[in-house]
Formats: C-alpha cells, sequence, structure tokens
C-alpha cells in the first residue's frame, strides 16, 4: 500500500533535568529527534507529552518550531504512560515515532520505545541519526542512517509505519526561540473512557509491580581494580609489572594456600572490594 507523499511524524518527548542548576527543561535526546524530525522536508510533525500540562519546560519544545504540543494530562503520577501513548497513536496512525533513545531522570530504562512497538506491531530501528522523506517507489520503504561504534554508519530501508530512537549522534538540536516558546499552544488531552483489555492489563499489573519493589538507600559501589589493556599479552604483562613495581608489591612463592588466601584477601580489602 502506497503512503501519502506527506510523511507523518510524532515525537514523543519528555521532561529533562539540567545537570547544573537541576531545573527542568527539556530532554536533550527527545530536542534531537524533534530536531531530526523538522529538518525532514515535507513531513508533518506532531508532539506528545504525558504529563502536566503547566510544565515550563514544554515551552523549551515549542520554541522550535511546533506550534503545537499535546499533552496527555490524564495519568496519575504513579501510573503507567504506556496505554496513553498505545492508545493515542492508534487514533491518529502516524508514518514514524521518534523519541529519543533515554530519558534524563527517573528509571530511564529506555523500554518505553520497545514496550510501545511491541503493543502496537510496529517495528523498532534503534540509533537513527538521519531520515529522508521520499520512500522508494516500488517497495514503499524510507531509507534511514543508522549510528554505529566508532563513528560509522549503516543505511537502512523500514516499511511504515515504525518507531524510530533517535541517537546523540543525530544533529543537535536548535535553540528554542523565545517568542516561539511563548506563543506555541499546548493543548490538554483527557482520553475518554478507560484503556482496552490489553491496555488496561497492563496498566493495573504495572501499578501491582511497582508496589511491590522493593526500595532502598543507594550504597557506594566498590572501586574496580585497575585493568590493563595491550594489543598482545606480552604488552599487558609488561605493563602489569611496571605497576606492580611502581606500588611495590609483594611476590609470593613457596608458601602456604592459608597464607596466600590471607594476603589476597588483604589486598581486596586495602581496595575496598570487600568489607
Amino acid at each position: 500500500m502506497m503512503r501519502s507523499e506527506t510523511l507523518r511524524v510524532l515525537v514523543l518527548v519528555s521532561v529533562g533535568c539540567h545537570p547544573v542548576s537541576g531545573r527542568t527543561c527539556r530532554a536533550s535526546l527527545d530536542a534531537q529527534a524533534l530536531e531530526l524530525a523538522l529538518g525532514t522536508p515535507g513531513s508533518q510533525v506532531g508532539v506528545v507529552h504525558v504529563g502536566d500540562p503547566a510544565e515550563p519546560a514544554l515551552r523549551e519544545y515549542l520554541g522550535m518550531g511546533p506550534v503545537q504540543l499535546t499533552v496527555l494530562s490524564s495519568v496519575e503520577p504513579a501510573s503507567d504512560v504506556l496505554s496513553l501513548l498505545v492508545s493515542y497513536i492508534r487514533q491518529h496512525a502516524p508514518d514514524l515515532v521518534l523519541c529519543g533513545e533515554r530519558a534524563e531522570w527517573g528509571e530511564a530504562s529506555g523500554l518505553v520505545p520497545y514496550l510501545l512497538a511491541e503493543q502496537l506491531g510496529y517495528p523498532l530501528l534503534p540509533h537513527i541519526v538521519a531520515l529522508e522523506a521520499q520512500a522508494d517507489e516500488e517497495t514503499d520503504e524510507l531509507k534511514l542512517t543508522q549510528a554505529l561504534p566508532r563513528g560509522q554508519r549503516r543505511q537502512l530501508a523500514v516499511a511504515t509505519p515504525a518507531v524510530l530512537t533517535v541517537s546523540s549522534a543525530a544533529p543537535a538540536a536548535r535553540q528554542s526561540a523565545f517568542i516561539r516558546a511563548r506563543d506555541g499552544e499546548i493543548h490538554s488531552l483527557a482520553l475518554d473512557g478507560e484503556p482496552t483489555a490489553i491496555e488496561g492489563g497492563l496498566k493495573q499489573g504495572s501499578e501491582r509491580e511497582a508496589a511491590r519493589w522493593p526500595q532502598r538507600q543507594a550504597r557506594k559501589r566498590p572501586k574496580p581494580l585497575k585493568v590493563h589493556r595491550g594489543k598482545t599479552a606480552a604488552e599487558r604483562m609488561k605493563a602489569a609489572i611496571a605497576v606492580t613495581a611502581q606500588q611495590e608489591g609483594q611476590v609470593l612463592e613457596g608458601v602456604e594456600p592459608e597464607q596466600a588466601a590471607a594476603t589476597i584477601l588483604a589486598l581486596l580489602r586495602q581496595k575496598g572490594l570487600v568489607k
């Protein structure tokens, strides 16, 4: 089935946290996802957030160019946002759903795009840095560019609809213009009725699981030993011997196993690996 010439892109945005001041702001990866959508010629871009429509950080996304941002606000703070997103996307049926690879605070597991694609039955392509709005005339597939380790890139093709996660290697987000941020419209949408059976079960199940999760104070992790890396075994051995000589290490030869174990245990305690 051939789709329309206009590429309908829905960008999911979250609220970030400034690393210095701690104030709320736009999430950097979500802003890059919006930049990728706005920079694609011939695309019709929509922006959706689940949360509080009065959050001032949402204005920063409006300052990037879109004239309207939709907020799904009919959700309790402790409930799951997935059911609302699934319902909204099914109603509007966009060609592409874009979002950052992970949120900047909170649980920040990066699983939302994967769970969303699973519920919708869409393919998911991660680490996207570029896309083309013109689909192939024969296959009706969109061409994408995926980021790989060490700066490599790979060309992919995907049939719409699909979910894409945007990498930090994508083009940097533009500055937020004050006038656009002030004049942009935030539309609060309350979905009528309860979620469907699948979504309702998922929401209730997640709330039950969240109530059972243990919570405890974070503790300092033990400091790992330094690992010497080299291309060959000889280079690694040479580096280890050099460090041992600088640290005036102790060499044990012909000792009893108990004495050797006690020496190793003392070293582990000194490094903070065991109490």
